[in-house]
């Protein structure tokens, strides 16, 4: 079949048989998992890429000045840039953000035709969770292209790489319009003119078929047509594709436009991002129209068109309302939702909503072509390159004060000799690459139930935290984390330790935590006496370390599977839910001493440079823990008080030696900081 022309829509299919119902459900939800797979796909590379830009950073909180003067490894959103280096990384960081919507859209439409989204399947990961999609050697944009086909593209690699001409032509062929990619695949048409854009229903489908024998479909902006044209096929008594397999209170979760406390406005509010109960109809109105709108965001943020989807929208009396959706972001939503402070705890002008609104008007494919024209960008492998060392200096701004700085932490000079030292010790590679996939895996395992049980809170800080950890390779070594490093397995007989030195089993040691255990959320902290980074949890459970988002349904299903998905309870330990303001006298969980999931903070391994923010002093119960493989926890009947900026690790130690003197041993001496904990920048 040859391909269609270019700018050609597929042509509406009416009258089919019933009795195909079961060969398109199979694929539309192997299309679904693709479009999940897809967005996924483009996360860690964008973010690997942004990180590799030279540039520090600032933490400040506010109303909080004690890392007052202090830089951090890696470069963040800049309200003014002015660098060539801080306006490349605002615009992939707009991309990387909404990449996450799209994402977030792909899985909500998933749902609700019945499909479990999977993320962590092995079209991008191996059974160790490495990820196998990237590499100097590899060609294909998973279910899109093999760039090896192309007449443009033909020498690019796919992979973790810093800044460079690779990667913009990299970032321009995944979003590339639908017309040049034809274009592109011309020459290749004549070969092999079934491999590309191929028409709906699928030639060959059967029922026993999967998301990995899909075709690929040539562009983004293609598969979700292809997507649009399944769930539009309208069968012989009348129903279409969509009202058949429209699940009611399917779970829906949304990170953009809820408004709860601390995201008080819809980011994106001329169109929704996820359904509610107004769309459980299974019609041709409001549901399937909305999937059609999401579906028209996507394509017209990444490739800048969307009028292919939108011919699928149907008309009816009730929908002449329709005001065509506005795809932009709402920049005073922005600056509300995503406040910024200075060094001294004041407030600054929204970083994150400068670099989103600054590129709203420009789809991905232009924002990318602007990043070209900037090169060359300063990266950490250029700077490392050309011989440079960390030093104090670059660790401080004109605010930095020793006189007054904290005392509990390291000190600028501590820091840079300790991001050296990791850069000379032949281990670091595969330990940072460990750590960083570790954190990626912190936020797919979740996502992985998170669209299964409405009552999953997102893991927003471990994305800050896989942020910080790929920095941090740049940083020390100039090269990209080896994301193809798989993730430890876990005994479930251990009792592992969140941090330095903390072993509630066996002989101590002055180590770091083992791999393991490494996560930046409690939502992916799965065993007891796993660490926290000082956002101090609930005794009860069901605190908000990060943010957390209200769903709009309820449904599970079990990852890889495609069915009718029902409700289900909620976490039976600690399950994440909104609560109200905590007073002064509450009981909080102790940082290494949480007796189950959602119970700890983030970052494992603490920060050596973490200290509590929390205004309010307060107090920590402590457990211990019986033997394998329950590891069931026991209140010792003992406190601890915190305040604002007590040393994180300085309290889990103190509650370790409680533990430990409970259970008949003594701990060592507290060790000194682990390179890798100085290095690590603190979460706020």
């Amino acid at each position: 079949m040859k391909m269609p022309a270019s700018g050609s829509t597929q042509a509406p299919i009416t009258n089919r048989p019933l009795d195909m119902l079961a060969t398109d459900t199979a694929a539309v939800r192997a299309i679904a998992q693709a479009a999940v797979s897809v967005e996924l796909f483009t996360i860690p590379l964008y973010m690997a890429t942004m990180y590799s830009i030279y540039g520090t950073h600032q933490i400040n909180s506010k109303g909080v000045r004690y890392y007052e003067g202090r830089q951090w490894p890696g470069m963040s959103t800049t309200a003014k840039p002015e660098s060539k280096e801080q306006k490349a990384f605002n615009i992939i960081f707009s991309v990387f953000i909404q990449e996450m919507l799209h994402l977030q859209m792909a899985s909500n439409i998933a749902t609700a035709i019945g499909a479990a989204p999977c993320f962590t399947g092995t079209e991008l990961q191996n059974l160790q969770h490495g990820w196998t999609c990237y590499g100097p050697d590899l060609s294909m944009i998973p279910h899109i292209v093999d760039l090896k086909d192309t007449s443009g593209y033909s020498q690019v690699r796919v992979n973790l790489e810093e800044l460079n001409a690779n990667q913009c032509e990299l970032f321009c062929a995944i979003e590339q319009p639908e017309e040049q990619a034809r274009e592109q695949l011309r020459a290749f048409d004549k070969i092999d003119h079934s491999k590309y854009f191929p028409q709906v229903p699928l030639a060959g489908w059967t029922p026993e078929k999967h998301v990995q024998d899909l075709p690929l479909f040539g562009t983004i902006g293609y598969m979700y047509e292809c997507y649009a044209a399944y769930i539009s096929i309208e069968y012989t008594d009348g129903e279409t594709l969509w009202q058949k397999l429209f699940v009611n209170d399917s779970v829906q979760q949304d990170m953009f436009n809820t408004t709860v406390k601390g995201h008080e406005k819809a980011e994106f509010p001329r169109f929704d991002t996820c359904f509610g109960p107004q769309d459980q109809d299974g019609g041709l109105t409001t549901s399937f129209n909305k999937a059609i709108d999401m579906m028209a965001a996507i394509t017209d943020q990444g490739e800048g068109s969307d009028s292919a989807i939108k011919r699928y929208r149907r008309s009816a009396a009730a929908m002449l309302m329709a005001v065509q959706p506005d795809y932009r972001e709402d920049d005073a939503a922005l600056k509300v939702d995503y406040p910024s402070y200075t060094n001294d705890g004041k407030d600054a002008e929204s970083r994150d909503a400068a670099a989103r609104h600054d590129s709203a008007k420009y789809d991905h494919y232009e924002r990318f072509e602007q990043v070209r024209a900037m090169l060359p960008v300063m990266t950490w492998a250029q700077w490392h390159a050309q011989g440079n060392s960390w030093s104090a200096a670059l660790l401080t701004n004109e605010r930095y004060n020793p006189a007054t700085a904290p005392q509990n932490i390291p000190g600028p000079d501590d820091v840079a000799g300790a991001l050296n030292r990791l850069k000379d010790n032949h281990d670091t590679l595969n330990m940072l690459s460990t750590v960083a996939n570790g954190a990626i895996y912190g936020i797919t395992s979740v996502l992985d139930t998170y669209w299964q049980d409405q009552s999953t809170a997102f893991p927003y800080p471990s994305m800050v935290g896989a942020g910080d950890r790929m920095a941090l390779c740049w940083a020390v070594l100039g090269q990209a984390p080896d994301l193809a490093t798989g993730v430890p397995v876990r005994d479930k007989d251990v009792l592992y330790h969140a941090c330095q030195g903390m072993h509630l089993e066996g002989e101590a040691e002055a180590t770091c935590a083992a791999l393991a255990v490494y996560h930046t959320c409690r939502g992916s902290n799965g065993c007891h006496a796993q660490g926290g980074c000082g956002f101090a949890q609930l005794d009860t459970g069901g605190g908000q370390c990060g943010g957390s988002a209200a769903g709009c349904g309820a449904a599970a299903s079990s990852c890889g599977h495609s069915a009718k998905v029902t409700k289900v309870a909620g976490n039976l330990c600690g399950a994440p839910k909104p609560t109200p303001p905590v007073p002064a006298d509450e009981v909080y969980s102790a940082p290494s001493d949480n007796k189950c999931a959602s119970f700890g903070g983030c970052a494992v391994p603490i920060s050596a440079s973490q200290l509590f923010p929390n205004a309010t002093p307060g107090t920590m119960t402590l457990y211990n823990f019986g033997p394998a493989p329950d590891h069931k926890a026991k209140s010792l009947g003992e406190t601890l008080s915190f305040a604002l900026g007590d040393s994180v690790y300085d309290k889990a130690w103190e509650a370790y030696g409680k533990v430990m003197a409970a259970r008949g041993a003594t701990p060592g001496p507290k060790p000194a900081p682990t390179d890798l904990r100085m290095a690590l920048p603190p979460s706020t």
